[in-house]
């Protein structure tokens, strides 16, 4: 044993009978070799006698699996048919076994033959028979043979074929008659084959050589019915085809310029390739996976079931810092005591009480030439201000008015997102947080299905890099990927014309477009930088997209246009040049239980003839708009929670800047001719109609809680009719809602407008608006200023505001019927200039006694009062309740969950340049713009 540990390259001189035969006992115990050294030794032992020492006993089994990351990474990598086993994703991750990595690439040259048949028999006797020997033939200069189809012509079952270093070209078609292994000798890249190789036999096994086409034919490979497996190979600037019943298995190769067409296989496997600059698509899988099946099927499945999964591997850019569990309180409805000439209210703050001997009204705000107040009063900490705590004359009475302010409705899971903090480290909640395969998969039975159904292609571990496509599945092909990266291409995915995209999980950088009638389910991955969209939905395309991060695109993140359909749910949207969510021409998705945020942009576009269902989404800190609606769009926006986006919560635009110029220097169109006219897929598109979808006539704004936005909550400039309806608009920096432009009804309906820097409602000239059963509380400015025509102001609670409860202007004409009016230091009414209306059966508190209940222009006849109930105080402790009815607004039912309706989409490139003006100065007068391509 000296000698050994002397000379450690003695080993190789002794003979491997003997290995066996040393005694652990002796040379592991406590005064024999140290472990390390006997690692040291065992290092120079090759393959056939490891495997020897590893059968000794458990304590040499033990000691050659701890040679791990010495003798076995030294086989594995030393291996001219191998490369590293993370390659080409991640080459600079060790993987968990260097063993196990360098067993599958030894068996990977024998599995190639496994249940094939058995190897042809000779008859030596008539009683016996022997298997005939595999035989090595030999290419190349100064060896048996000069090329490959000489070889081949001598060659019989399973030969294996070397071709030595050097270049091989055929001038004919190669057809492989009989099962055969066909070898590069030497490091790959030495042994370059330009041949078209028609495969007719049962098995074909190719390995370490560089493949590029023939004088005569692009195509480099085919086969109609046999199996056939590449390892380690290089691909260049041709084309390999395979069609069902053909199966085949592709192993780190790489793929230059090279498109692979699958035709109704059964079953493929590409796994560890490299996919660069295609011009096309690099993988195309086309056709209903065939019935018949050849003999590799069953090896294949058993080969795909018994792999581990993939786990994802978190990215570091991946996940932005926004803790959503932790920001301030939540909100519930809060109930407000207005007092005036009394102590200080405990909801105000102390900044605000009123110093001894200061004269009354000092901090009265300015107010504008058409009404609108300018506060100068801090602010409180919701964004609101109680009108309490005031400077007043000691010497006024006090009374009471108790009444509901409905603040911003909780969201995910109870938290409210309070104003973004730069810098501040985010942990998203955990139904948003990315799940590991496993988990995605036992959260939905129907995937569990998908995933352990194996059928068409399944791409695994695979990297599409700098070219135009990825895969593109098509034709009722079935297709499923894990674990792949899709970097700098047009796009990543695409399914249409009625495939199935089955599972897509863990995909790095991943730019998807489903349309022509393509399904499936885009799940779990993290989609991001990409030049176009994240995911693109066209053409009738109809996914589940759920689960994913999507952030950091060039341009939008979801796309859905061209009646596009599909339900997106429960994925994060963040940081995108453009919109979030894009929706036009058509498109109808199912948009539910998203976090959009921290766009560039807005957060959900709705484009002209875009609809759907917006429902339950976060749409929080974006630069731009939190949803912006064009014309001749009838979404359905219910239940969402709109908070501190940049612009308007809610955006309902009609004006449109016909320019063709788009940000960015991107074009107007996308070119998608390569996959067929629109028009074909028009004569095949599905007649399904959703039975569960409630039918939209009208443009829906309901339900919703749109607070702390940068400018007005809700912002109408449109020529269509709009349904406002039971929202709570909060503490946002302009007005609640501004009516710029109506000539069709805009229906404001049930809502709480509450606390906003400016006036509750501000109502334009020639609009046509109706208010009923609002509740208008707390507002900086005027309750509700009108210039409207033929609008009707019924059934309203309009409390508390800073200015008046309502200011009628000149050349207005407004119905004002059964409101509850009260202004903390206005007038309740004022009439200015020859306004036309209806003052009827409304009652009004007085406030200030400075001022009084009603004002108007003595020679104004065209200002009617009718049974109006005027109240003032007459001692002190008057207190007013809203009852008979409570305090509006009543929402009831209104505040429910997301629905259980699904849709779907449609659309393809078209860019628009979406511009309008935005009141108060914000951004340039002009909104962001929203362009899709």
């Amino acid at each position: 044993m000296c000698g050994l540990c002397c000379s450690a390259p003695l080993l190789d001189q002794v003979p491997a009978s003997l290995i066996p035969c040393l005694d652990s006992k002796v040379t592991m115990e406590a005064g024999g070799l140290p472990l390390e050294l006997w690692r040291m030794i065992l290092a120079y032992l090759h393959l056939p006698d490891l495997g020897r020492c590893s059968l000794v006993c458990r304590a040499w089994y033990e000691l050659i699996l701890s040679l791990d990351s010495t003798r076995w990474r030294q086989l594995c990598l030393g291996c001219t048919e191998c490369r590293h086993p993370n390659w080409p994703n991640q080459p600079d991750v060790e993987p968990e076994s260097w063993r196990e990595a360098f067993k599958q690439h030894y068996l990977a040259s024998k599995t190639w033959t496994k249940n094939a048949l058995d190897l042809e028999s000779s008859v030596c006797f008539s009683l016996f028979r022997r298997r005939r020997e595999r035989r090595t033939l030999s290419v190349g200069p100064g060896h048996e043979f000069d090329s490959l189809g000489s070889a081949l012509a001598m060659a019989s079952l399973y030969d294996r074929i070397v071709l030595f270093p050097g270049v091989y070209e055929e001038q004919g078609e190669i057809i492989l008659k009989v099962p055969v292994e066909i070898i590069g000798h030497g490091k790959l890249g030495e042994v370059a084959l330009l041949a078209s190789i028609d495969q007719h036999c049962s098995t074909t096994r190719l390995c370490n050589l560089v493949f590029m086409p023939a004088w005569f034919s692009p195509f480099m490979f085919k086969t109609t019915s046999g199996h056939v497996q590449f390892d380690n190979c290089n691909f260049e600037n041709g084309h390999i085809q395979v069609h069902g019943p053909g199966t085949c298995q592709v192993k780190f190769c790489t793929f230059k310029n090279t498109h692979v067409f699958l035709h109704n296989v059964p079953l493929c496997v590409l796994e560890n390739c490299e996919f660069v600059g295609s011009e096309n698509n690099s993988v195309t899988v086309e056709g209903h996976p065939s019935a018949d099946k050849n003999w590799a099927y069953k090896y294949l499945v058993g080969l795909i079931k018994s792999s581990p999964s993939i786990l994802p591997t978190e990215d570091s850019d991946s996940l932005m810092s926004l803790d959503l569990e932790s920001r301030d309180q939540a909100w519930s409805p809060r109930t407000c005591d207005i007092v005036i000439e009394g102590s200080q209210s405990p909801t105000s703050p102390a900044s605000t009480s009123p110093k001894p001997g200061s004269k009354a009204g000092s901090q009265e705000a300015e107010v504008g030439s058409d009404g609108e107040r300018v506060a100068q009063t801090p602010d409180s900490s919701d964004g609101g201000l109680s009108p309490s705590g005031e400077d007043e004359d000691e010497d006024q009475l006090t009374y009471r008015l108790s009444y509901q302010v409905q603040g911003p409705r909780p969201v995910l899971g109870g938290s409210f997102l309070g104003p973004p903090l730069p810098g501040a480290s985010i942990q998203l909640p955990s139904c948003l947080v990315l799940n590991s395969l496993q988990q995605e998969l036992q959260k939905d039975k129907e995937a569990m299905a998908l995933a352990s159904s194996v059928q068409g292609c399944l791409i695994r571990k695979c990297l599409f890099r700098d070219g135009k496509g990825g895969v593109f599945v098509c034709s009722y092909g079935r297709a499923k990927m894990e674990g792949n990266v899709f970097r700098n291409l047009t796009y990543a995915v695409r399914c249409i014309h009625n495939s199935k995209c089955n599972q897509i999980h863990h995909g790095l950088r991943s730019g998807i477009v489903v349309l022509g009638n393509g399904k499936g389910i885009i799940r779990n991955n993290q989609i991001f930088s990409n030049k176009e969209a994240g995911i693109y939905i066209l053409y009738h395309g109809n996914p589940v997209v759920s689960g994913n991060h999507i952030f950091k695109g060039r341009a939008a993140g979801i796309a859905v246009n061209e009646n596009g359909k599909g339900l997106i749910t429960e994925n994060v949207i963040r940081e995108n040049q453009w919109g979030g969510v894009d929706i036009r021409r058509g498109g109808v998705p199912v948009l539910r239980s998203n976090l959009i945020c921290f766009g560039y942009s807005d957060g959900v576009v709705v484009g002209d003839e875009g609809k759907g269902l917006i429902e339950g989404n976060t749409i929080y800190a974006n630069k731009g708009c939190g949803v912006w609606m064009m014309s001749s769009s009838l979404p359905h926006v219910t239940s969402n929670h709109v908070s501190y986006n940049g612009l308007y919560g809610v955006a309902v635009f009609s004006q449109k800047d016909g320019s063709g110029e788009l940000p960015g220097g991107h074009g107007a169109q996308e070119n998608f001719s390569e996959d067929g006219d629109a028009v074909l897929w028009e004569t095949e598109l599905e007649k399904d109609e959703d039975p569960l979808r409630r039918p939209v006539t009208t443009a829906l704004v309901e339900s919703n809680s749109i607070n702390h936005n940068g400018a007005s909550g809700l912002y109408v400039q449109s020529s269509e009719a709009l349904h406002v309806l039971t929202n709570v608009i909060h503490a946002n920096g302009d007005r609640g809602i501004t009516v710029a432009q109506s000539s069709q009804l805009t229906r404001v309906a049930n809502n709480s407008i509450s606390c906003n820097r400016q006036s509750g409602v501000k109502v334009e000239a020639q609009c046509k608006v109706e208010l009923r059963g609002n509740g208008i509380y707390d507002n900086r400015g005027h309750g509700i200023i009108t210039k409207g025509d033929s609008s009707i102001v019924i059934e309203n609670d309009i409390i508390g505001n800073r200015g008046s409860g309502l200011q009628l202007l000149p050349r207005s004409d407004t119905k004002v019927i059964k409101n509850r009016i009260h202004s903390f230091r206005a007038y309740g009414i004022a009439v200015r200039g020859r306004a036309k209306a209806l003052v009827q059966e409304n009652i009004i508190f007085q406030g200030k006694t400075s001022k009084t209940i009603f004002q108007q222009i003595s020679n104004n006849r065209e200002c009617v009062l009718q049974n109006n109930k005027f109240l003032v105080f007459k001692k002190k402790s008057d207190t007013w309740r809203l009852v008979n009815p409570p305090a509006r607004p009543h929402l009831e039912s209104s505040l429910r969950g997301p629905s259980a309706a699904h849709s779907g989409q449609k659309g393809t490139a078209m860019a628009t340049r979406i511009t309008a003006r935005v009141e108060g100065g914000y951004h340039s007068n002009r909104s962001v713009f929203c362009t899709i391509l």
